[in-house]
């Protein structure tokens, strides 16, 4: 049987572990991709400016 202290060791853990575990599934499926998808397209429209500009001159 676990005494107080080590129960709230064991729940301290488990509430990290999984607080851990759910952010990174968070990053890896919301955050990663929108961050990847923002800079091409910001890349994208950088170059598509860039060959409007050459073509203007």
């Amino acid at each position: 049987m676990l005494d107080f202290s080590e129960f709230s060791g064991l729940v301290l853990f488990m509430f990290i572990f999984t607080v851990g575990f759910w952010l990174l599934i968070f990053l890896l499926t919301f955050v990663v991709p929108y961050w990847i998808g923002g800079t091409i397209l910001e890349n994208w429209k950088l170059k598509k400016e860039a060959k409007e500009a050459a073509e203007g001159k």
